[in-house]
């Protein structure tokens, strides 16, 4: 039974390291170079998010700080 699960083990393995080699090689091979397409105009897809992750990060460490320099005393009074 140990064989059995180890020769499992080793298939699985095996499978799973072939299976990027074997899609490789199964793509086609074309000597077309690939081209890209034209662009008419700029999208604004992005719309400042940026600016907006730097003010919840920016909160966030500040939150972090006063959570983390709170003075009150939680220490337990059993001796």
């Amino acid at each position: 039974m140990r064989f059995g699960k180890i020769g499992m083990a080793a298939a699985a393995a095996a499978s799973l390291v072939s299976a990027p080699v074997l899609a490789q090689a199964t793509q086609p091979v074309t000597s077309a170079a690939r081209t890209s397409a034209t662009v008419e105009g700029e999208s604004n897809v992005e719309g400042g998010t940026g600016i907006i992750l730097a003010i919840l990060a920016a909160a966030a460490i500040i939150g972090g700080i006063i959570i983390a320099a709170d003075g009150s005393e939680d220490t337990p009074t059993s001796p």
